[in-house]
């Protein structure tokens, strides 16, 4: 059984907390500008004793409310400014913090009001407060559920306050009450219930400690200084509060000192990233994939596809070539040199701008990001510090550094953690950032460990001589045709997701003679590739059955089996003229396929697929 470790960089006290952390920047230096706060299109800095005053003032209205060390408070909201706010003000009553993603209906908020049963609810605005007593209302709780609403309007219900009333209710609370709440907690004690995405069945409440949060922000920062020990490092946090993720690399900002910034809205990011120029940043695939596929179509639109296409296959090159040299190859040579030194002038700083213009790395994570990718941001000098992780591993557990990075894989383990294979390829992992069980649930906890504390993944993958892992699939997603052949789905769904006419792809061939795939087009890009294809007005319908833009999708899966043996290629395809999105249930809010939730959608073009009526 091969198994890579890297020891723990950095402990603390047992009676210790995440509050300590903060409260250790705090003093430090109480002007340090912590978080950024936009009005009126101009970003204005909160300084940690701002910070801290107001943390304390809404942790005292929780304790006035009758919240106390050990109960549980959510927080339903888009990612912004409040969001965190409430987050620490929860630990500094000694609370534990339940998000519930702002997309949730009311049945998936009344099953976490039902399973964590937390008396007080922070909510975005009237709607989501509307949401949550619906939800209260479908439960069996007889209890009152307190709504606070973080946008400051005015809210409706008897049970419903402002986040300013609930200040003014703690202005009874003394200091030593707050501090003797803050104080009890420890490592060992929960932090937060964080409740599964539910890519498949009912989600289970992670149970995430704040030992799992602290070790994970102190080691990461000596782990990764280049980024997160910049004198002025700064970033924008625009993926959902309530993935765990996020959370985690919020507490690495308060830790570090690190100036932190919210974007709440899709449509506002790039503005955002304009005006905020974060140093570093954390993003899911898809926004890697959607900034390349726009950045090709913007150049074909201006005339210039053929520049971008060489600035592309040069940048690729180039970052191949640095791996190369790493490994003990020549590295890039005078030619390529001077073909990237070129297009550095020309070409990347506009994608580099998108991001804001001063990004110099980010890190991938949530789903697998395509090897080419990764090269293509690198080598137009954007690195992309892939690491994997899941809800129950708090943050990633396994990361590329900058000086130890290999392309195509997900890095070597996280300090302070261990990771193994089993002998069925089954990636597991122990150490300092796993949870410590799932909620109320002992048997899924029994069944989610080894006999030895090794949490068991469910993801499949090798690990090198090195100690990088990569991740090959799914146990759960892995397609067995009918003929016996084991596929994994992901890699061949990244490669098509490549082609910016493709928005979403699922593999599918589980008991089928051969492998298919379902692909929903990119609906941004259809209308600009119609037009220079003497198309213009194509509706989605239209194209799902247009022969020029089948031909073109048969590149993609040509360009896809190219990567696979002959038994897994796809053989062929359907496109669906729907849009695969949150909202729609097959896409979870980091943007991963809901992939049972597609196939059961879509019975009829898997019939039609397998050349079988549905009857």
């Amino acid at each position: 059984m091969r198994e890579a470790i890297t020891e723990l960089l950095v402990d603390l006290p047992t009676t210790s907390n995440t509050t300590d952390l903060l409260l250790r920047t705090h003093d430090a230096d109480p002007g340090r500008a912590l978080y950024a706060l936009q009005s009126a299109g101009q970003w204005r800095d909160v300084s940690a004793a701002e910070f801290l005053r107001q943390v304390g003032s809404v942790a005292k209205g929780l304790m006035a409310l009758g919240v106390r060390p050990g109960d549980a408070v959510a927080v339903m909201s888009k990612t912004r400014y409040e969001w965190t706010l409430a987050d620490v003000a929860i630990w500094f009553a000694g609370a534990v913090t339940v998000p519930v993603y702002e997309t949730s209906s009311a049945h998936q908020v009344a099953w976490i009001l039902e399973d964590a049963r937390p008396a007080v609810v922070f909510v975005e605005d009237q709607g989501k407060a509307e949401i949550v007593l619906d939800a209260a209302g479908r439960s069996s709780r007889t209890d009152t559920t307190t709504v606070v609403h973080l946008s400051g309007s005015a809210p409706a219900g008897a049970a419903a306050l402002t986040l300013a009333a609930l200040v003014e209710a703690g202005v009874g609370v003394s200091d030593a009450a707050l501090e003797a709440a803050r104080s009890s907690r420890g490592l060992a004690d929960a932090a937060s219930i964080v409740y599964t995405s539910g890519t498949t069945g009912r989600p289970k409440g992670c149970v995430i400690t704040h030992g799992n949060f602290a070790l994970f922000a102190v080691n990461t920062l000596e782990f990764l200084p280049e980024f997160l020990k910049q004198e002025d490092a700064r970033t924008l946090m625009f993926l959902p509060l309530a993935h765990v993720l996020a959370r985690a690399v919020q507490v690495v900002c308060f830790t570090g000192g690190i100036k932190l910034a919210h974007s709440g809205s899709a449509a506002q990011l790039l503005q955002d990233l304009t005006t905020f120029r974060p140093t570093f940043l954390l993003a899911v695939p898809r926004i890697f994939e959607k900034i390349h596929a726009t950045a090709g179509r913007r150049a074909a639109d201006a005339g210039k596809g053929r520049l971008f296409a060489a600035a592309e296959r040069t940048a690729v090159a180039y970052s191949r070539a640095v791996d190369a040299r790493g490994r003990g190859g020549r590295g890039p040579s005078p030619v390529l040199r001077a073909a990237h030194a070129l297009f550095d002038r020309s070409v990347y700083p506009r994608l580099r701008g998108v991001f804001g213009g001063e990004v110099t790395y980010t890190v991938s994570g949530a789903s697998p990001l395509s090897e080419h990718l990764v090269h293509f941001f690198r080598g137009a000098g954007i690195l992309v510090q892939e690491g994997y992780g899941l809800t129950e591993s708090t943050a990633p557990c396994t990361v590329n550094t900058v000086p130890l990075t290999r392309v195509g894989s997900v890095g070597i383990p996280m300090p302070g953690t261990s990771v193994r294979l089993d002998d069925d390829g089954e990636v597991q992992v122990k150490g300092a950032a796993v949870f410590a069980g799932y909620y109320r649930n002992d048997e899924a906890t029994a069944a989610a460990f080894t006999g030895d504390g090794y949490f068991r993944t469910g993801d499949l993958g090798s690990l090198d001589e090195d100690g990088f892992l990569t991740i090959t699939g799914r146990k759960k997603d892995l397609l067995v045709t009918a003929g016996g052949k084991n596929v994994a789905p992901g890699p061949l769904e990244e490669k098509l997701r490549e082609h910016p006419l493709v928005g979403q792809a699922v593999v599918v061939g589980e008991g089928r003679p051969f492998i298919g795939a379902l692909i929903s087009l990119d609906r941004e890009a259809l209308g600009p590739w119609a037009a220079a294809h003497g198309k213009p007005g194509l509706t989605a319908d239209d194209a799902a059955r247009d022969d020029d833009v089948l031909a073109e999708l048969q590149t993609a899966v040509d360009a896809a089996n190219a990567t696979v043996s002959q038994a897994e290629e796809i053989r062929r395809f359907t496109v669906l003229d729907v849009e695969f999105t949150v909202e729609s249930g097959h896409l979870t809010p980091t943007l991963k396929l809901k992939r049972a939730a597609v196939v059961a959608d879509h019975g009829d073009a898997l019939a039609e697929l397998y050349g079988a009526a549905r009857r």
